[in-house]
């Protein structure tokens, strides 16, 4: 089971047989009796890499819950003890909740699990099957784009607009929704067809951004504006921490028009009473719970305003 089950992830014997510390000829002999019992291929050559036959493809699920099972009656013989273990979890976030949530957990496995690490790895690399969690422990993902497994909601953030603390637009007074989006901006990128509460937030009011940069994510965002006449849309804890080093100033949007992002924890139902589960999950909690009293942002006086009494102005 364990090789089948690494062969339908990484499709590909060499690092299957380096994963299972084998000889790559045992994994491969081993590859050879799955075929004849199974009386399948499971993996073909597409050109440089292999691929899954439909029938290894509908196995995965199986064998993905078949190893949850075995997990979860292994670890039911002998009790999760976060002081004494050394376990490493392995967390999929985006930069901008892993950058948020490192320094609260952190602190937290210090106090109750010292022998405890905790691997980050980017939510990009992951195709939003269950059968992913055969290779984390959670999932952290703003809520509503479909995300598989149990969820809990974590915190809820709003959007800002930031620019460099040295950009002459705060010179003014105030400035509307329409002027701003006139203002070259600099966006996250994070797939195709994936649109953010601030890109929503302007095509419902029918205003087009003049983008003028482009970066993967929300965490560079604050290192671009920076020193330019760029603008752009962030979650309001992200610029809180990034406006620690005084380079940026931070602009409220309307009250009316406020963009929210609801981040969740998502993990495997097998996983729901699973004692190193379950206490990772409650550290993760308890570690977003503090957020709002650590990013707390110092707004500039410069008052941004609706674009005109429901009228949205057409930039």
């Amino acid at each position: 089971m364990p090789l089948l089950h690494v062969l339908l992830e990484v499709r590909n014997v060499s690092r299957a047989a380096d994963q299972l510390q084998i000889s790559q000829p045992a994994a491969s002999t081993g590859l050879a009796r799955l075929r004849r019992h199974f009386d399948d291929e499971l993996l073909l050559r597409v050109g440089r890499k292999y691929e899954l036959t439909p029938f290894a493809q509908s196995l995965v699920p199986l064998v993905d819950e078949t190893m949850h099972r075995i997990q979860r009656m292994s670890g039911a013989r002998s009790a999760f003890d976060p002081e004494t273990t050394g376990r490493t979890f392995i967390i999929a976030a985006s930069d901008y909740a892993a950058t948020l949530l490192v320094g609260p957990m952190r602190r937290i496995l210090q106090q109750e699990a010292s022998g405890v690490s905790v691997e980050f790895v980017p939510t990009s690399s992951i195709s939003g099957e269950v059968s992913e969690f055969s290779r984390m422990d959670l999932l952290i993902a703003p809520a509503g784009y479909g995300m598989p497994g149990a969820s809990r909601q974590l915190f809820r953030d709003s959007f800002v607009a930031i620019v460099g603390a040295a950009n002459p637009v705060l010179d003014q007074r105030s400035i509307t929704l329409a002027e701003l989006a006139k203002l070259p901006h600099a966006v996250g990128f994070f797939g195709e067809g994936i649109r953010t509460p601030a890109d929503k937030l302007f095509e419902q009011l029918n205003l087009k951004r003049n983008v003028a940069a482009v970066t993967n994510g929300f965490l560079a965002l604050p290192l671009l504006v920076d020193g330019t006449d760029l603008v752009a849309a962030v979650p309001r804890m992200l610029a809180a921490r990034a406006q620690q080093a005084d380079a940026i100033a931070i602009l409220e949007l309307p009250l009316e028009q406020e963009a929210f992002l609801v981040e969740a924890m998502f993990w495997h139902p097998i996983q729901n009473d699973d004692p190193a589960n379950t206490w990772l999950r409650s550290v993760v909690i308890r570690s977003s719970a503090q957020l709002p009293e650590l990013f707390q942002p110092t707004i500039h006086p410069l008052v941004v305003s609706d674009p005109g009494f429901g009228h949205p102005e057409t930039a």
